[in-house]
């Protein structure tokens, strides 16, 4: 076995905070809305491209972006993704009007979605047994900060620099972190050793297209849905299981004639454990994630709270998912799945706590209130981002290590489009059937996310039986971990 990196956990620290850049930027973008259309006078549809655009070229390079680092090593690909990633933020900033701006968020997500992948691709390479779980657990706890904090810190610089050039600065902060982490990811990221094989022949162009269209046909109408008229775009729906169908077919036949899929279907017939938690970690991120948007509109719309108050109310979910994520880290290899499953029922209580609360507690504290049950769902969120991470791809090679990972942040980012939508649409129905008691609507809209929360449960108890069942019968997944003897 070879010696570990004695620069990983620096690596590690670098590539995260990459990584909490990109992710920061799906929802820090939002609070600052308002401030970019009064100041480039830019038209509501416009607006919604600044927020969709980027979530939409995101999610359609994750699997190519994973499939270029396993090809050109996750290092070069890390620094290439970076630099475009900090480029393109430098032009979102200083852009003259919203034609621009709409074009350098659809790149910025492009390099985000190059990005993303190399981040766990990096902790395979790097960290094997218990260390991978305690980095998997550092990784969970940036998924799950970046996605809670982004209000709080959109809202904590449009105070400081002010609602007109406000906006501006949510792009420009990305800049002076991503040059430091350029040069020190150059320093402490260990090489890969190169291979002579032209990229062409290693990509799988055709595979990367029919892929990109089956979730282009998803992710578009989910991500346009919100305040889109143009209920023709939901068709695309239907279109998606024909390329999804055609991308597998083209796939299997890439792999007979002994060529370079663009996502071998091994991962998902043969990699014990990667395709249910795969499918686990799509629909526990549509119940969680449209709840901050959910919650904002509540807090904004319904109780006039400030973007920074809005953010500020709904940090306790992050610090309890930021403790629990790295504590889970360590209790992996003792819990195993039972943390995911724990977690799961705590994100529940916390749910359901909050659907009681906000109807029966006074308006003027309720702030407060909900303090707690955001607190325990926090904490339940921690034990299910990275303990599933790490579960999912603990039998993975490494040479799949980042097709892999982009693949289960392609499922991250539909649940997230899927329970925005979802979530949005059932709090702007509430909000009209009961006439404007928001308090009403957001627990009713919370019922939706614990429907789905619950049915992460059944995912993780059926594969948690699954587990047991392999164990008692002495099967220890020695098929895919015995991979390990490949990396």
């Amino acid at each position: 076995m070879s010696t570990p990196d004695p620069r990983r956990w620096k690596a590690l620290a670098v590539s995260l905070a990459a990584g909490f850049m990109t992710l920061l930027d799906v929802s820090i973008v939002n609070v600052a809305l308002p401030s970019m259309q009064q100041s480039l006078h830019a038209s509501a549809g416009t607006i919604q491209w600044i927020v969709s655009g980027y979530a939409l070229t995101f999610g359609l390079t994750l699997v190519a972006g994973g499939r270029l680092g396993d090809v050109l090593g996750r290092r070069r690909m890390f620094l290439i993704a970076l630099s475009a990633f900090v480029l393109t933020s430098a032009l979102a900033g200083a852009a003259p009007g919203e034609t621009p701006l709409v074009v350098a968020r659809l790149l910025q997500g492009v390099a985000a979605g190059l990005l993303t992948p190399q981040n766990s691709g990096l902790i395979q390479d790097m960290f094997r047994g218990a260390e991978r779980g305690r980095a998997f657990g550092m990784f969970g706890a940036t998924v799950g900060i970046s996605t809670a904090t982004g209000p709080v810190l959109g809202g904590a610089i449009l105070s400081l620099f002010g609602d007109e050039s406000g906006w501006r600065w949510v792009f420009y902060v990305n800049i002076p972190v991503g040059v430091l982490a350029f040069v020190l990811a150059w320093i402490w990221v260990p090489k890969a050793q190169r291979t002579r094989t032209r990229i062409r022949d290693e990509v799988d162009y055709r595979g990367a297209l029919l892929l990109g269209f089956a979730v282009l046909c998803v992710l578009f109408p989910l991500v346009w849905s919100e305040g889109a008229s143009a209920g023709w775009l939901w068709l695309l729906l239907a279109a998606a299981p024909g390329f999804g169908y055609a991308f597998v077919r083209w796939e299997r036949r890439v792999t007979r004639r002994g060529g370079q899929p663009l996502l071998e279907l091994s991962l998902f017939t043969e990699v014990s454990g990667y395709y249910s938690g795969l499918v686990l970690g799509t629909v526990y991120f549509c119940g969680f994630t449209g709840v901050f948007l959910v919650m904002s509109l509540f807090l904004q719309k319904g109780l006039g709270y400030t973007p920074l108050q809005s953010g500020l109310t709904v940090t306790p979910f992050a610090l309890g998912s930021s403790i629990t994520a790295v504590v889970s880290g360590r209790l992996i290899p003792r819990w195993g799945r039972r943390l995911t499953v724990t977690g799961l029922i705590l994100v529940t209580l916390g749910f359901g706590a909050v659907a009681l609360m906000v109807t029966v507690a006074p308006v003027h504290s309720l702030g407060w209130e909900m303090a707690l049950p955001l607190l325990v769902a926090g904490i339940g969120g921690g034990a299910v981002i990275s303990p599933n991470t790490t579960l999912t791809l603990e039998c993975v090679p490494s040479r799949m290590a980042g097709v892999a990972g982009g693949a289960l942040q392609t499922g991250q980012r539909i649940g997230t489009a899927v329970g925005t939508a979802v979530l949005a649409t059932a709090f702007y129905t509430a909000v009209s059937d009961t006439q404007g008691d928001y308090p009403a609507a957001v627990s009713i809209t919370m019922l939706f996310a614990i429907g789905f929360v619950l049915v992460a449960v059944a995912l993780a108890v059926r594969e948690l039986a699954v587990r047991r069942g392999l164990r008692l019968r002495g099967i220890h997944r020695h098929h895919v971990i015995a991979t390990d003897i490949q990396r």
